[in-house]
């Protein structure tokens, strides 16, 4: 495999890695769990899931050729408090993902060096989707963080539980 083809496939692995362990902390919260906000200035998984699917809906549509933050796109009020339902905040969730997924799917290797624009800034197409993953993996943490203080002790942990390093589950490739 050529060197660009392999960095898309990892590419593809983390996004589905991150996808995965945020829609299993979330399946460890009730529906009310979705808005509770540890503090007036904390996010809640709601808000969270709302900015990630506003994110990808804005960067990955017409990833290689407009400008990867949309006109149409309110990033401040996808901050503000919500009363979605979990099936609703769900669908922009898949929605978010069906695009990043179909804009990888459809780069070819040599897209990787063609300018993208964010927010008027050019970057290289392998440069927007680094960011994005550092983006996307930051926000995944807090998800994972909040819905385990949320979850308490129903928890289930997402990797190695602990105490249990010396004997970890067995690998399962991506």
């Amino acid at each position: 495999m050529e060197l660009a083809g392999h960095v898309l496939a990892v590419a593809r692995d983390e996004f589905r890695r991150l996808k995965r362990q945020a829609e299993n902390a979330l399946a460890q919260v009730d529906d009310d769990a979705l808005h509770r906000v540890l503090d007036p200035e904390s996010n809640s998984l709601a808000i969270l899931l709302r900015h990630l699917a506003g994110n990808m809906r804005s960067r990955w549509t017409d990833f290689l050729t407009s400008d990867g933050e949309k006109p149409d796109r309110d990033r401040d009020g996808e901050f503000e408090g919500t009363s979605r339902t979990r099936a609703e905040l769900m669908a922009e969730w898949k929605d978010g993902w069906a695009r990043l997924f179909g804009a990888l799917d459809g780069l070819r290797d040599e897209d990787l060096t063609r300018s993208v624009t964010i927010r008027g800034e050019s970057l290289s197409a392998l440069e927007a989707i680094a960011r994005q993953l550092a983006h996307y993996s930051a926000h995944v943490g807090q998800i994972v963080f909040l819905a385990k203080h949320l979850a308490g002790a129903r928890w289930k942990t997402l990797s190695i539980a602990r105490g249990q390093s010396a004997n970890p589950p067995p690998y399962k490739p991506r």
